[in-house]
């Protein structure tokens, strides 16, 4: 078994100066990240309104798919218009650990 974590560490449009404005970015970018069958939230820069770190969790039998995964994941935030992908950090757990 073979898991992993990424945080996606994201630059918001410059009119999100409210928790609700920034709240209508990230729910939106959570929800299509749920759509690759991955646990997804918003995991830091809870008090920062331009910024948003969205935390990503998968489970998988191989570590190709785990990749595959995390891949897709980060293609999808880099492809967003609305938003500026700053880095993003990932960890992997696997039997050893």
């Amino acid at each position: 078994m073979y898991t992993a974590t990424a945080v996606f560490d994201l630059l918001l449009p410059g009119d999100s100066r409210s928790l609700k404005a920034k709240r209508s970015y990230v729910r939106p970018i959570v929800a299509a990240l749920r759509r690759f069958d991955v646990s997804a939230a918003e995991v830091g820069a809870l008090d920062l309104h331009g910024r948003a770190e969205i935390g990503v969790a998968v489970v998988a039998a191989e570590a190709a798919h785990v990749r595959e995964v995390l891949d897709s994941c980060e293609r999808l935030m880099a492809g967003r218009p609305e938003v500026e992908l700053l880095s993003v950090r990932r960890r992997w757990y696997g039997d050893d650990d």
